[in-house]
């Protein structure tokens, strides 16, 4: 195997120190502990206090003093109902409570595929406090492959499917990705979504997943260059959070988007130990 520049691998060390860090956050994707739709009826639902419920529009929570849930925002006590609404894949760190300072749990209202949830955020959650960071294939330099973007003429609302089954997802393809990998004879094409500042992203299947990688992945570039040409580094193939929850309705890969290909670069399936 080749040996990376120290530079090339200095660069890695840094995106994964800032990966970990990143999960590591408070609130974050590793503190969720369910996920639940509310009913239209106000009713208890689990490791929560007060009564739940939308109409469809609204989403409404009915609790007294005593069960000792404040407002994220103001730290105002919910003694009363209270009401919010949201857009479409919207989501609000709305109200906590539990633990010494009465923050242990958040939790957020959600608006997924045009109904109300709610998901808890649990400070205290196993993954989260026991997390040492996300394992990872060791640094493959012939995985950092020249690609060719090739805009589409306006962007294509792919319909996908999501880690919750009862979530629809829609992938915005706004060209393709084109490249060659080591021992492959063909070129490999992958649709790409735009990021801010003109990123890309390309969200995949490999012939390691379900082995040693998460169902699929996802990795980023940097704006193509004026000629097209852009860097795709599988070393920085990164899970989505349903990768570490099943309470993530985070997207799948388009249908054309899977490599007959073994991507060992980049994270590991964090449920499996090495």
């Amino acid at each position: 195997m080749n040996t990376a520049p120290d530079a090339q691998l200095d660069r890695w060390n840094r995106f994964r120190a800032n990966r970990n860090k990143a999960l590591a956050g408070e609130y974050g994707w590793l503190t969720l502990t369910s996920f639940q739709w509310l009913e239209s009826q106000p009713a208890a639902v689990d490791l929560v206090p007060g009564l739940w419920s939308t109409d469809g529009t609204t989403a409404f929570l009915t609790a007294g003093a005593a069960d000792g849930l404040t407002l994220v925002e103001t730290g105002e006590a919910v003694d009363g109902t209270i009401s919010a609404a949201l857009a479409d894949e919207e989501s609000l760190m709305w109200v906590q409570f539990g633990g010494a300072d009465g923050k242990q749990v958040v939790v957020e209202l959600a608006m997924r595929a045009d109904r109300y949830a709610i998901r808890t955020r649990d400070s205290q959650s196993p993954v989260f406090t026991e997390f040492d960071g996300v394992p990872t294939f060791e640094y493959r330099p012939d995985l950092v492959v020249e690609a060719s973007f090739r805009p589409y003429p306006e962007p294509v609302d792919v319909p996908i499917g999501t880690a919750n089954p009862l979530v629809d997802g829609v992938h915005r393809s706004v060209g393709d990705l084109v490249f060659r990998l080591p021992g492959k004879d063909h070129e490999f094409h992958l649709q790409a979504e735009e990021e801010k500042l003109g990123a890309l992203t390309v969200t995949f299947h490999d012939e390691t997943n379900g082995d040693s990688t998460d169902e699929w992945r996802k990795v980023s570039t940097a704006r193509p260059r004026p000629d097209g040409s852009v860097v795709l580094d599988f070393n920085r193939a990164i899970n989505y959070p349903s990768a570490f929850t099943p309470y993530g309705t985070c997207p799948m890969p388009v249908r054309n988007n899977s490599l007959d290909y073994r991507i060992e670069a980049g994270e590991k399936d964090p449920m499996i130990a090495d």
